[in-house]
């Protein structure tokens, strides 16, 4: 295993996102249909935000990914995408290599972080991206 590996080789590329006029439905749509737990936000093709399913089950009690009642959706109904993402997060570059990418995970405490290249959202890498890299499983 090359841990100076580049995270462009470990990261997912079929990102899903989210437009930051979307409404949060269509980020739970995403990430039940996908069993996802982040979402990046984009404005145009740049990185906005990041929206996670923990983000989301607070908002509804825990309840989003089982059957919803009526407060949640009056929730999920006032609230919009840039209210409840977080704004401008951490980000990596393609180059970044794999070692770079788990010290940040380690000091920072984050689970995922947008990938980009040349400002543009090239991908994610997750905590689990990492993992499977360390364990040859990826």
């Amino acid at each position: 295993m090359n841990m100076d590996q580049k995270v462009s080789e470990i990261m997912s590329t079929n990102v899903h996102s989210v437009k930051l006029t979307d409404n949060l439905h269509r980020a739970i749509r995403l990430i039940r249909k996908h069993k996802i737990r982040h979402l990046p936000v984009v404005d145009g093709k740049q990185i906005a935000g990041i929206i996670s399913s923990t983000d989301l089950n607070r908002l509804t009690f825990g309840g989003i990914f089982d059957n919803q009642d009526s407060s949640d959706e009056a929730i999920l109904e006032m609230l919009s995408i840039p209210q409840v993402m977080t704004s401008k997060p951490r980000t990596v570059n393609v180059n970044n290599t794999v070692t770079e990418v788990a010290e940040i995970f380690v000091k920072e405490g984050f689970h995922a972080m947008p990938v980009v290249e040349n400002d543009v959202l090239a991908g994610i890498v997750t905590t689990t991206d990492v993992i499977k890299f360390m364990l040859g499983k990826k």
